[in-house]
């Protein structure tokens, strides 16, 4: 063999190795992590928990592509308390948030977009962040400043708490109640960006007011070949709800109420679309696991009209029932969810921040007791059962009550509202909650009620600072 060919094969050999090294490399490569989350959206309000007249083709074909929740809990029936679990693993009533604007997420939590960011993620926080003030200088008496670049997003673009779903700056015409101002401008919340008011692209759509902001950042982080950790935390179908023309005219044939509540879901829908399109279109897709979920049941005033809905699950938003937990959510990640899986594991909003930490095999402070565990199995199709119990809690402002429920297997114990006594239920044979158990079985309400009662005392150990001594 001569010289020349030995230089052919030396060539081909090397080029050989590095492309090895290369893939190799890229199976290392760190996922980019998007946490989407709608704001009291019920169970039965998309289509792919079974709703025929909602619009939602993106979410619909998202829980086909991946994996669908059907036994998915919000950490507590109402938003701030279940924002603060995703983003911390620990339930709501260790980190001190009991209700709505009620303190806010402590400095001494540690939470997803810290982690991720000593990782070398790009962090971007876009929508309502609701776990504290993010102007110093006007905060409430039940308020603390707490805004999201406190807690290792890089980039943000956030309100305080809710604002109308179309024309955010503007108070909906007929609307009288919170937020409302005389002068026409809204009153209830301003979205800050990077610090500062935002001045520019307020009007129209909120949802998609959001994705101007969300994509931007993510195409950013491409730019530099970073890995992102985006947490997009939409406001529909939060009341205020309304909806623009193009999406009342949708649904000629429902009420104006349901024209506007569905026209407002679809239009969120519509920028999850253009998100998924987007990632697709920059090569991204297969290294991105989306994560959706609503942060409690469907508010009470259009529960209670037929507006919004909980599916079969009685309840709503404020309550302990099955419809003010009990949420719709799925996982999304082509290539590594396989498609079509539709899980009855009781997974919750306490278990984001481990599978986040298991997806990236990134060590947990064992000193720091988390309430969520890995769903990564789940997402794998290896496991079916929840060993762990699920408890949740929720202070009733102005009404002087607790409410707890605490899940174990197919038995919930729970105090659903103000007024009422501990309830015991069969979730496998009555998920719709119409037969109380708890004379029936005594024996296993004691039990039950004794579990919870050790769970609350270790909630009360961390909130009055136990985990933060070291």
């Amino acid at each position: 063999m001569n010289k020349k060919n030995d230089c052919l094969l030396v060539v081909l050999f090397l080029t050989a190795l590095l492309g090895f090294a290369q893939k190799k490399e890229s199976e290392k490569k760190q996922p980019n992590i998007i946490l989407i989350m709608a704001d009291d959206l019920g169970y039965g309000d998309v289509g792919f928990n079974g709703n025929k007249e909602i619009i939602t083709p993106n979410l619909d074909l998202m829980a086909k592509e991946g994996l669908k929740f059907t036994n998915f809990y919000a950490a507590a029936p109402l938003c701030t308390p279940t924002r603060a679990s995703v983003l911390t693993g620990r339930s709501p009533f260790r980190q001190g948030i009991f209700a709505a604007h009620t303190g806010a997420l402590r400095p001494a939590e540690k939470t997803i977009a810290e982690v991720l960011k000593k990782e070398k993620y790009q962090t971007g926080f876009l929508g309502k962040w609701h776990l504290g003030w993010l102007e110093p200088d006007k905060i409430e008496s039940r308020g603390n400043y707490s805004p999201p670049w406190h807690h290792g997003y890089d980039e943000t673009f956030a309100t305080k708490s809710a604002v109308p779903t179309w024309n955010p700056t503007k108070t909906p015409k007929g609307w009288t109640s919170w937020g409302a101002q005389k002068d026409g401008s809204w009153g209830g919340s301003i979205y800050i960006e990077n610090g500062k008011p935002a001045t520019d692209n307020l009007e129209g759509d909120d949802s998609r007011i959001i994705m101007d902001r969300a994509i931007p950042f993510i195409k950013k982080s491409i730019s530099k070949a970073k890995p992102f950790f985006a947490t997009i935390w939409f406001h529909t179908p939060h009341e205020p709800v309304v909806a623009g023309p193009e999406y009342l005219a949708k649904y000629p044939n429902l009420p104006i109420g349901k024209q506007h509540y569905y026209g407002a879901i679809t239009a969120m829908d519509e920028q999850i679309g253009r998100l998924k399109t987007f990632l697709k279109d920059n090569d991204v897709d297969e290294n991105t696991i989306i994560f959706f979920c609503s942060d409690n049941g469907p508010a009470d005033p259009l529960a209670k009209k037929g507006i919004a809905s909980a599916g079969k699950y009685r309840g709503h938003k404020h309550q302990m029932w099955e419809g003010g937990l009990r949420v719709p959510a799925l996982a999304w990640w082509p290539k590594h969810i396989k498609q079509g899986i539709v899980s009855d594991f009781m997974a919750t909003t306490n278990d984001y921040f481990p599978t986040i930490l298991d997806v990236l095999n990134i060590s947990n402070n064992k000193k720091i007791p988390l309430d969520g565990v890995s769903l990564q199995p789940v997402l794998n199709g290896e496991v079916k059962t929840r060993e762990t119990a699920f408890a949740s809690g929720y202070q009733r402002l102005y009404k002087n009550t607790e409410l707890y429920a605490y899940i174990q297997g197919q038995y919930k114990i729970c105090i659903p509202d103000k007024g009422d006594k501990m309830m015991l239920f069969d979730l496998k044979n009555d998920p719709e909650e119409k037969n109380n158990l708890a004379l029936e079985k005594p024996e296993l309400l004691k039990k039950m009620v004794a579990e919870l009662e050790d769970v609350k005392e270790s909630w009360r150990l961390s909130r009055e600072g136990n985990d933060y001594q070291w």
